[in-house]
């Protein structure tokens, strides 16, 4: 379990031993907060809990590195978002991780001054997205625990985002091309790669894994059940390139791919109902989409890049949907 201390100054003004230092070699603390397994202790300089000497003397920080909150003057936003800032705070500095449990809600309301329903209330935002899971009872799993899944809480972010308030189509199809020739880069460097060196068994293996696209464009192509409703291909598409994003490994992309899905199947799925020839559409689609994965394959980068936005202005222009409600013709 990693600690978090908190140094509290004779001036009765408190530093968290985090990030930014100065010296303080005159200066002896009172007495420190210490985050641990049983949340928030307060203990002496003298006791053997007292915060490791890395996080003393000369590697005090201000109170700014964490929030701008203190115990006695919290700022005038809701009291909720004051702890969800704390909380981020720990995190963002590494001094919570996955596995940790959070301070209890009984700690927190006591170190920032509020109550604890705001302490629940901020617990139940970081669990709708997906970065702590919470457990009644006792025992090692009860309580506030980080879960390792830093995409997740990113991806519902922006879905949340995106219901709130939505996109701008033009906005949404520049956001894709900018992600996805990232995506389409990164494919086709690591299969040029790959392929530079085939004889290395491991550099081969090391090559992009575009088995879960490759099968949704074979689903696409050759339905089992029968032919695919415009719904269902339209499904099977945004999944195709999800899958991309996904092989790519970078996870910010991936996640910002998952969180904007449905403002892109909105615009893709209002377009398609307005094209004069959806199977001339969908064909022409399904080309494309195994040129994208040609283009990856053969290691050009460059082709790559021009195939997808190629794929994606011309899907837009054809379409001409300038908003999620209504096309524009």
């Amino acid at each position: 379990m990693r600690q978090l201390c908190r140094i509290h100054a004779p001036s009765g003004r408190s530093h968290h031993g985090l990030a930014r230092r100065r010296s303080a070699r005159s200066w002896r603390p009172r007495s420190a907060t210490v985050v641990g397994p049983r949340g928030l202790t307060t203990v002496g300089p003298t006791d053997p809990r007292h915060c490791p000497p890395q996080l003393t003397a000369l590697n005090i920080v201000e109170e700014d590195t964490l929030s701008e909150t203190s115990v006695t003057a919290l700022d005038s936003g809701r009291a909720w978002e004051t702890v969800l800032r704390r909380i981020e705070g720990y995190l963002v500095a590494g001094v919570l991780g996955p596995g940790d449990h959070l301070p209890s809600e009984r700690a927190l309301a006591a170190e920032l001054g509020v109550g604890r329903s705001s302490v629940r209330e901020a617990l139940r935002v970081l669990e709708v997205l997906g970065l702590i899971r919470t457990q009644t009872g006792s025992g090692p799993q009860s309580g506030a625990i980080i879960i390792a899944r830093p995409s997740g809480g990113m991806a519902a972010l922006v879905r949340l985002q995106v219901a709130a308030h939505g996109f701008a189509v033009p906005d949404v199809v520049a956001t894709r091309i900018v992600l996805e020739s990232a995506v389409m880069t990164a494919l086709a460097e690591a299969s040029a790669a790959a392929a530079g060196d085939a004889g290395d068994a491991a550099s081969a293996a090391s090559g992009p894994d575009l088995a879960a696209a490759t099968e949704l464009l074979d689903a696409m192509e050759n339905p089992a059940g029968g032919p695919l409703t415009r719904d269902e291909f339209l499904t099977l598409d945004q999944a195709f390139h999800l899958a991309l994003a996904v092989a790519s490994g970078n996870e910010v992309i991936a996640s910002m791919m998952a969180g904007l899905r449905d403002s892109i199947e909105s615009y893709v799925r209002v377009g398609a109902s307005s094209l004069p020839s959806w199977n001339d559409t969908s064909a022409r689609l399904e080309r494309e989409h195994r040129a994208l994965v040609a283009a990856i394959e053969a290691g050009d980068a460059s082709l790559a890049r021009d195939r997808i936005r190629a794929h994606i202005e011309t899907y837009h222009a054809e379409t001409k949907v300038s908003s999620i409600h209504s096309p524009s013709h």
